[in-house]
């Protein structure tokens, strides 16, 4: 009888010799980690297809930098929506993904009490979708689905969660991406048996950069106020966040795609991704940190607690316990709270002092592999 073969170890960092020529499937392309996710894969060297809307703003990262000339052959753009499942078994099949990256969301807390039902249709049953729809493709390897740290219910304590904690959601956002990971776990449980793809989910924390002009996100919201010389309204200045730059989450996504490659039964279940413990900090922290490094920038950047009484519910407290993905996948956090804004206020400060597309683009590979 033969001895048992030892389970490699995966490794601590992304392997640049895994991913040039592999087929990627991107959904969500033309949001803020999308675009830094796509052009992390092109310098890998991946052939990427994306599948999203429009980007929303000239200003968003992908429009900014015209993502789709700027990665020339590495990138097949393509608009779509997950609400479509025929749209995207078409997708799929052209594409022939190895691996496919969902990151496809309506994203915001408070525009999902404006659209609780596209919140759900877009978050919950277009994940049911992509998974449906990779299903019946035999090429696909790998799946992480991006949700959130929001899928796990809040019990108002400050404990930092763990990936079997009970999953709920106060607000439709929250519940929609707790529903995604429940389908996910449905999806693995019923036809796992037929060998398909190895799926897993990834739950990150507050994630900051640059490119990020999305509504009612605190970066954004103050470079709009300060560029235009305004004051910042912060609504719950004490609320803590796990605050991280892009580049540590994506990192993680990359890491776990190659580990399902590899094993997936071993790692097709559900990871956190976020800051070590010192960098969840309070909102009035960390826009206080931003103002310091934009002042130096010469923005009068100055910001007061919003008085409106009547705000829809936000969780005060939320915290990641990520030692499963330290201890299993050998993923750690680069970047600290001070670095993730530093290098956030740097981007900013480029893109608003009129720095062209191939110098952003160049910045954004810079911070990729710095």
């Amino acid at each position: 009888m033969r001895d048992p073969q030892p389970i490699p170890e995966p490794p601590m960092a992304v392997d640049p010799r895994f991913w040039p020529g592999k087929r990627v499937l991107l959904t969500g392309h033309t949001g803020f980690k999308g675009a830094w996710l796509s052009i992390w894969l092109a310098h890998l060297g991946a052939e990427i297809t994306g599948y999203a809307l429009a980007p929303e703003r000239a200003e968003d990262m992908f429009a900014a930098l015209d993502l789709p000339s700027r990665l020339g052959g590495r990138m097949h753009h393509q608009i779509g929506d997950i609400r479509d499942l025929e749209g995207l078994r078409q997708a799929i099949c052209r594409a022939r993904p190895d691996i496919i990256f969902h990151l496809a969301a309506q994203p915001l807390v408070r525009r999902s009490y404006r659209t609780p039902v596209e919140t759900f249709a877009v978050n919950a049953q277009g994940t049911v979708h992509l998974l449906e729809a990779a299903r019946a493709h035999d090429g696909v390897c790998a799946i992480v689905i991006v949700t959130t740290d929001k899928v796990y219910e809040n019990t108002g304590h400050e404990q930092a969660y763990t990936e079997g904690d009970r999953l709920g959601g106060h607000d439709p956002y929250s519940a929609s991406k707790a529903m995604a990971e429940i389908a996910v776990s449905a999806w693995r449980r019923s036809f796992s048996s037929e060998g398909g793809p190895a799926i897993a989910t990834a739950r990150a924390g507050n994630v900051i950069g640059g490119g990020d002009w999305g509504e009612d996100r605190l970066i954004a919201d103050a470079m709009r106020a300060w560029r235009a010389g305004g004051e910042l309204l912060i609504r719950n200045p004490h609320a803590t966040r796990p605050w991280q730059h892009v580049c540590d989450p994506l990192r993680g996504y990359l890491v776990l795609a190659q580990a399902l490659t590899a094993d997936g039964p071993r790692y097709a279940t559900a990871w956190n991704f976020g800051p070590e413990t010192n960098s969840v900090r309070s909102v009035a922290d960390v826009i206080g940190r931003l103002a310091e490094h934009m002042r130096a920038h010469e923005f009068a950047a100055h910001w007061r607690q919003e008085s409106h009484a009547n705000q829809p519910h936000e969780a005060a407290h939320l915290e990641l316990d990520c030692s499963k993905a330290r201890e299993e996948l050998n993923w750690r956090p680069r970047h600290d709270v001070d670095s993730a804004i530093l290098l956030t206020a740097d981007w900013c400060h480029a893109q608003q002092s009129g720095a062209s597309p191939q110098e952003l683009f160049d910045l954004t590979l810079q911070q990729i592999t710095g």
